[in-house]
């Protein structure tokens, strides 16, 4: 039988504390599939409007107060920063995608409120 004593361990390093976790990716998935239900959220606000009842009810003083290019452009903006802020490997880069992500997103929202 072998009777060796165990080799003590080494001296360990002190620990590190553990690096702080990012939550980019997290919040960047949930602002996109939160702005669905929102969008539905601010289209019955602008229905209730005066001039958009009169609209859908008469056919009377129907024009849109901002082009839906506008629109467009900015819903699809919030997608590809939402694509970047899940994708890109430095947290810096996740981090300005997802501010750019809420920033299209809050103009896309807006857009529908103004066609009241």
């Amino acid at each position: 039988m072998n009777e060796s004593a165990a080799a003590p361990a080494p001296a360990s390093a002190p620990a590190q504390p553990a690096p702080p976790r990012d939550h980019t990716r997290l919040w960047a998935a949930w602002a996109a599939i939160v702005f669905v239900p929102m969008a539905v959220v601010v289209g019955v606000l602008t229905l209730t409007s005066d001039r958009a009842s009169l609209c859908v009810t008469y056919g009377e003083q129907c024009g849109s107060a901002l082009p839906g290019w506008l629109f467009e452009w900015s819903a699809g903006a919030g997608v590809v920063a939402f694509l970047v802020a899940v994708a890109a490997p430095a947290v810096r880069v996740r981090q300005a995608a997802l501010a750019a992500q809420i920033l299209a997103e809050g103009t896309a929202l807006l857009v529908i409120l103004s066609h009241a």
